[in-house]
């Protein structure tokens, strides 16, 4: 079992805030999304049907996390898609930027079938955190609610 591998919520008066760990940025990355779409659905009852593949870069590792969540949150938008399973394959400097790209799993949301959660309407900056302690790499992110 991972040690680091994880996300757990924080406490925060008005939004969501949440830790999500991992033993690389790419895991913090998965759990970052597995964290978000927790609070939107239970994601132990979404079933991988489709995949979505997201690449992007930010100008640093706070704006590609932000921007990894944002684009996963914009298909939840935009196509009423709810995923559970997250493949990072690499966050990485590149010169002046951090560059991601992954793959997420998941399905149509139905409400038959899917609880409806918290609706999220932004990723935010707000106390954003990354680093390194333990040995584990983690993300602290408060989600607009």
């Amino acid at each position: 079992m991972n040690k680091c591998r994880g996300f757990k919520f924080l406490e925060h008066t008005a939004d969501v805030y949440f830790e999500a760990r991992g033993e690389t940025l790419e895991e913090v990355f998965e759990e970052a999304a597995k964290a978000m779409f927790s609070v939107i659905t239970d994601i132990s009852k979404v079933e991988k049907e489709v995949r979505r593949r997201i690449e992007g870069e930010g100008i640093d590792l706070f704006n590609a996390l932000y921007r990894w969540l944002e684009e996963l949150l914009i298909l939840h938008d935009a196509e009423g898609l709810v995923f559970s399973d997250f493949r990072v394959e690499y966050v990485r400097e590149e010169g002046d930027v951090v560059r991601f790209a992954g793959e997420a799993f998941g399905e149509e949301f139905d409400e038959s079938k899917h609880v409806k959660g918290t609706e999220v309407k932004a990723v935010t900056y707000s106390m954003m955190e990354i680093g390194k302690d333990d040995g584990c790499w983690y993300a602290r992110v408060v989600l607009d609610i």
